[in-house]
């Protein structure tokens, strides 16, 4: 429910704002279900076994277990067994429904704005791209009551455009996402070096393109997140044979790769940490310590993804570590609670 109230929900709501049609996106929902799914099953995985077991040790249902003369891996082999299985579920919406997903994510996302481009406009925002800086003040439907676009002219020089009103115009050109028409703008051009030397423009009316390309990065090309582990691998190893990419590059396709497996399969690594810290923690109202305690460490988790990934990218870490190195400590912490339960 946190994950999909914060990645759905939010999104939905900004979209209905918009007009956009319910039915349209009801499929925006669906389609991002997969990716729900993927990232909320290792700490489902956690949090489910620490509130189970927990009652189970609450009810003094173990204790029973035990004086039977019952081991505790009586009750770790199915935790582990329901952790590889909720794993193996968790890899095939990842690996196949998560691409599929994104594909029809994105597609209708742009046949939306192709509909409506103004959808992409919000009052009082700034939208970036690689060389373009678009400074939005207040939307009225698809009017623009003040605008400032920072970008580069034909020869390279430093541009900039302001409009005290503009028209959103809905445009058939292929390629064009949406024609801006300028009231009154003006339009400055400098060199970056030198100043002093510039142009100065002024017109009662202006027409500007903003082209597909500069709101989806790659129209033509499939990014990590749109590919199966099998042909995200496939194009690692093109790329490595080509070495047309920097390895700053190639190593944030291999962080997707990796982390194509590391987080499904965290599943089966919580099983078994969450087994020990149940029953040893769980002597007492078990099940809402069970929740506080998965709360605190799938937050713990979620930082240690996030740190990993974005070191990864900026220093040029190794992918396979920075992924699966929370899933390898989670696991050695299990061994040793579990080690400790058993001499216990």
């Amino acid at each position: 429910m946190v994950f999909f109230v914060n990645q759905i929900l939010l999104m939905a709501e900004d979209i209905l704002q918009k007009r956009v049609p319910v039915k349209d996106v009801l499929r925006l929902i669906a389609y991002s279900l997969p990716f729900i799914i993927a990232q909320s099953a290792p700490f489902a995985t956690l949090v489910g076994f620490l509130m189970c077991l927990g009652r189970m040790m609450t009810d003094n249902e173990i204790l029973v277990l035990r004086a039977s003369g019952k081991s505790f891996s009586i009750i770790l082999v199915p935790v582990l067994v329901l952790g590889l299985l909720i794993s193996l579920v968790s890899f095939f919406v990842n690996d196949y429904l998560l691409p599929l997903g994104t594909i029809s994510y994105n597609k209708l996302y742009r046949s939306i704005l192709l509909s409506d481009p103004s959808i992409e406009l919000e009052p009082n925002s700034v939208k970036r791209t690689d060389d373009t800086i678009l400074v939005i003040g207040q939307v009225d439907d698809s009017t623009i009551s003040d605008l400032v676009f920072f970008d580069k002219d034909s020869k390279g020089r430093q541009r900039i455009i302001i409009s005290g009103e503009t028209d959103v115009i809905n445009s058939e050109e292929p390629g064009v996402l949406m024609q801006l028409e300028m009231d009154s703008a003006k339009i400055m051009s400098f060199e970056k070096v030198n100043k002093k030397n510039y142009d100065v423009l002024s017109s009662g009316k202006t027409h500007m393109n903003i082209f597909m390309s500069s709101v989806f990065s790659s129209t033509s090309s499939t990014n990590p997140r749109e590919m199966t582990s099998y042909d995200l691998k496939k194009t690692i190893d093109r790329l490595v044979e080509e070495d047309v990419l920097s390895n700053m590059q190639i190593n944030m396709y291999k962080l997707e790769y990796y982390k194509k497996f590391s987080l499904p399969f965290g599943s089966i690594f919580f099983a078994l940490l969450a087994m020990p810290l149940a029953i040893i923690f769980g002597k007492h109202n078990g099940q809402t310590i069970g929740l506080i305690v998965g709360i605190f460490l799938c937050v713990f988790y979620w930082a240690a993804m996030i740190l990993g990934q974005t070191f990864g990218i900026r220093e040029g870490l190794s992918g396979f570590w920075t992924m699966w190195g929370p899933n390898f400590a989670v696991g050695i912490a299990g061994l040793l609670f579990y080690i400790k339960l058993v001499k216990k």
